[in-house]
C-alpha cells in the first residue's frame, strides 16, 4: 500500500453516521479487515477512525440527533473552506455547516448542491485525509445520485473545476486527467432506488467483489445489487448495505483479470449506474 494524500478538489475522506458506532467497527471489520481508533477527548464527541494497519481510510461517528440519517458522506480536499462555501453558494448551492476549524487539524464544512446532494470538504492542517487511497480495502471512487443532471454537470465544474466525460451509459467525473467520481440519473433508475433522495455515495475498492459482498451478507448486511461485470471494462461492482442502513459500493478487478489500479493507487473506474 502507497500512503498519499489526495489532489485539491477531489474526494479525501468518508465518513459513515450510525446510532451504534460499535456494531459499524465489527461490521467494517468483518467487511474489510478495518479497525477503530477513537478519539478520547471529549469534545470529539466519539468521533472514530477507521484505520489500515496503521494508515486512516475513513472515519465513524455518532447520530448528532435522531433527525440526522444514517449515511456515508464524502469529503472534497480544499485549499480555501471559505471560499469554496461562497462559490457554492454563488453557483446556486446551500450551506449546511459553515466551515469551522476542528482541533489543529482543518477546517471542515457541509455544503450542498442546487439538487440537494450534501457533501463535505476539507481544508487540511496537520490532517490531510485518508492516507490511502484506491488501494484495496480504501476509498476508490465517489458517485452522485441525482435528479437534474443538468444542474450537476454545471454546478461541479464551475466551483470545483472537474471535467465531464459524458456517454448514453455513464458519466464521469476527473480532474487533470484522473477519473475519480461518477453521475447517476435518480430518473432513469427503476423501482425503489428511483425514490432516493439525491446524494453521495462512496465506493471502496476490493480485490474480490464476490467476497467482500458474501462478507457483508454474513455480517448481517444487505447486498442492494449483486456482483456483476461492467460491460466493456475490467471492474466488478457490488453496492452493499450496513446492518444500519448506510448504503456503500465497492468495486475490482474481474476475477479472470490482472490487477488494474493504477496511477499510484488511483483507479479509473467506468463504472454503469448501480
Amino acid at each position: 500500500m502507497v500512503e498519499q494524500k489526495a489532489a485539491l478538489h477531489t474526494p479525501c475522506w468518508a465518513e459513515l453516521s450510525v446510532p451504534d458506532p460499535a456494531a459499524a467497527q465489527r461490521f467494517y471489520g468483518d467487511v474489510f479487515g478495518w479497525r477503530g481508533e477513537t478519539d478520547p477527548r471529549p469534545e470529539a464527541g466519539g468521533y472514530t477512525t477507521f484505520k489500515l494497519g496503521q494508515s486512516a481510510v475513513a472515519a465513524v461517528m455518532p447520530l448528532v440527533d435522531e433527525t440526522q440519517p444514517v449515511s456515508w458522506s464524502i469529503c472534497l480536499a480544499v485549499a480555501d473552506a471559505e471560499a469554496t462555501t461562497s462559490e457554492t453558494v454563488a453557483h446556486g448551492g446551500k450551506v449546511l455547516m459553515p466551515p469551522t476549524e476542528v482541533f489543529d487539524l482543518g477546517s471542515y464544512g457541509i455544503l450542498a448542491d442546487p439538487g440537494g446532494a450534501a457533501f463535505a470538504i476539507w481544508q487540511a492542517k496537520a490532517f490531510s485525509g485518508a492516507e490511502i487511497l484506491g488501494d484495496p480495502n480504501s476509498l476508490g471512487w465517489i458517485e452522485l445520485s441525482t435528479r437534474d443532471v443538468p444542474q450537476a454537470l454545471e454546478f461541479y465544474p464551475s466551483v470545483f473545476g472537474w471535467a465531464t466525460h459524458l456517454s448514453d451509459f455513464y458519466t464521469e467525473w476527473s480532474l487533470d486527467g484522473t477519473h475519480f467520481g461518477g453521475l447517476v440519473d435518480l430518473n432513469t433508475l427503476p423501482g425503489p432506488a428511483a425514490d432516493a433522495a439525491p446524494h453521495w455515495k462512496p465506493y471502496f475498492n476490493v480485490a474480490d467483489v464476490d467476497e467482500a459482498a458474501s462478507k457483508a451478507a454474513a455480517a448481517a448486511g444487505g447486498v442492494l445489487m449483486p456482483p456483476e461485470n461492467v460491460p466493456g471494462d475490467e471492474l466488478r461492482i457490488s453496492v452493499l448495505r450496513d446492518p444500519q442502513g448506510a448504503v456503500f459500493g465497492v468495486f475490482g478487478p474481474v476475477k479472470e483479470s490482472v490487477d488494474v489500479a493504477g496511477g499510484g493507487g488511483r483507479l479509473k473506474l467506468s463504472s454503469p449506474a448501480p
